[in-house]
């Protein structure tokens, strides 16, 4: 009877926003362990809902599930909440006894101290269970991945879907190749890397070079390659093995080095065509007014939540304040706990006056004069609708709806994208009576509404994840990745 242990840290880390990752972020959004950790996400599109489906099917196996924990992507993990994991994890792995081991990672996390934080857990892990026991893991497609990780698991698997609609999917994919590894298969991985940094506009599954590449890597998991993953890279975490790279898993080390090889040449041979321009807020406001009836989104992906920004950038909300529009607007959305409670003292249909954005930071500019009402209050916790990590719950905190004029703006005590639809329901708006959603959101905001939406219009503003990264003071990335 096999018996594994899982673990999991998910987490992205920006190294240029200014507000580091504490260890309260992720008690607030994920911090489970044991068999609560699979009853709460049972059913759900995730990790660990695939866990729980895999050992359903497999009654002889027995699985320890030891801490697992996520937070929404932003500035680097404190060394102190990744020492808290990790010695948590290790002490699990320390009472032996088992077969294997599934680590649920993302692949692009970074602490205070250790840009490399998912390489330093897997050298952790194998330095304890040793090389007899299997290790397998799964990662997001946004992971800045070192070549050495491929000598160190027994297999593994990434997203293949960008917006991520196939956690569940990546991590049974890996699963898959521990069952095979604890059967007595041969499995050799390797990676490949490209020495540059990309922006992922264009990185999307349903078109464009990156879709064109996934398809050259599903065409080849054929014997005796077991599994053909690609990595675009986060282009805003400063780490040596920063940029894009292909992982496979092949029945022999010749093939799975050759596919890796081939899929990297593949990226690079499209590299100009995900090269993007971005409209200021102003060009793409008039741009968004000028659209075809119906919704229109106007996202702001510099300071997009799910890329570590702060969901505190001024930029887009002072044009929104400044154009004085006649038609109805959402801006989604500020994270401001102290603006939240002020909404609540001032309670619904009060007046409400302070300035709002630019709380963290004025480095993204200064904060937004505003005067308006509280039109509704809500205590910020509802499931996944969307598609992504469809079923699990979220916890926003408190949160308030603010109005001046047609403008409608939604602040948070937690910083949780606005990215599923139960988001909007929570806070009673109805988007067929909208015309304009600004949203601090890039590619993800689309897996639920891009059929929703007459047109998509992204802007450039200064944030976290801004455009320009020759502007950003990276320490370990050479300027020549990313010209």
């Amino acid at each position: 009877m096999p018996k594994i242990a899982v673990a999991r840290l998910w987490f992205e880390g920006n190294s240029f926003s200014p507000v580091p990752t504490p260890l309260a972020a992720f008690q607030g959004r994920e911090w489970t362990a044991g068999t609560e950790a699979l009853r709460l996400y049972r059913g759900t599109a995730t990790e660990l809902g695939a866990v729980d489906a895999f050992l359903a099917e497999r009654p002889d196996w027995s699985a320890t599930i030891l801490r697992c924990t996520a937070a929404q992507p932003g500035g680097p993990m404190t060394d102190d909440a990744y020492d808290a994991w990790i010695s948590e994890v290790e002490a699990g792995l320390s009472e032996g006894g088992f077969d294997g081991v599934y680590l649920s990672l993302h692949g692009a996390c970074l602490t205070e101290s250790d840009p490399e934080a998912d390489l330093t857990t897997i050298r952790r892990v194998r330095a304890l269970i040793g090389p007899q026991v299997k290790l397998v893991a799964s990662f997001d497609f946004h992971g800045n991945m070192s070549p050495q990780v491929a000598a160190l698991l027994d297999g593994a698997s990434v997203y293949r879907t960008y917006p991520h609609v196939d956690m569940d999917r990546a991590a049974m994919r890996a699963l898959l190749l521990l069952e095979r590894g604890l059967a007595g298969e041969p499995i050799h991985g390797a990676i490949a890397k490209l020495p540059v940094v990309l922006h992922s506009f264009h990185m999307r599954d349903a078109d464009g070079p990156m879709a064109e590449v996934w398809a050259e890597a599903w065409r080849a998991e054929r014997k005796p390659i077991l599994d053909a993953s690609l990595f675009g890279g986060f282009a805003w975490g400063d780490t040596p093995t920063a940029g894009p790279s292909a992982m496979v898993w092949a029945e022999d080390h010749r093939s799975a080095r050759a596919l890796a090889r081939e899929l990297v040449a593949e990226i690079d041979r499209r590299r100009d065509r995900f090269a993007v321009t971005l409209p200021t807020p102003e060009e793409a406001l008039e741009k968004a007014l000028a659209a075809p009836a119906g919704l229109v989104a106007l996202l702001d992906p510099a300071d997009n939540p799910l890329s570590g920004g702060v969901a505190d950038t001024p930029g887009l909300l002072r044009v929104l304040l400044g154009a004085k529009l006649q038609v109805e607007t959402v801006y989604c959305f500020l994270h401001d706990p102290e603006a939240v409670m002020a909404a609540q003292q001032a309670g619904v249909g009060g007046a409400i006056a302070r300035p709002l954005a630019g709380r963290t930071t004025s480095d993204f500019g200064p904060p937004v004069p505003f005067t308006g009402v509280v039109e509704t209050l809500t205590a910020g916790q509802f499931l996944n609708t969307g598609p992504m990590e469809h079923g699990a719950p979220v916890d926003l905190g408190p949160t308030a709806v603010l109005r001046a004029g047609k403008l409608r703006v939604v602040i948070t005590s937690r910083k949780e994208a606005a990215v599923d639809p139960a988001f909007f329901e929570l806070h009673g708006i109805d988007l067929s009576g909208v015309r304009i959603l600004a949203n601090k959101a890039k590619n993800h905001f689309r897996a639920a509404f891009a059929s929703r939406c007459s047109a998509i219009v992204e802007c450039d503003t200064p944030g976290p994840a801004a455009l320009d990264l020759l502007a950003l003071p990276f320490r370990h990335v050479p300027r020549a990745w990313r010209a």
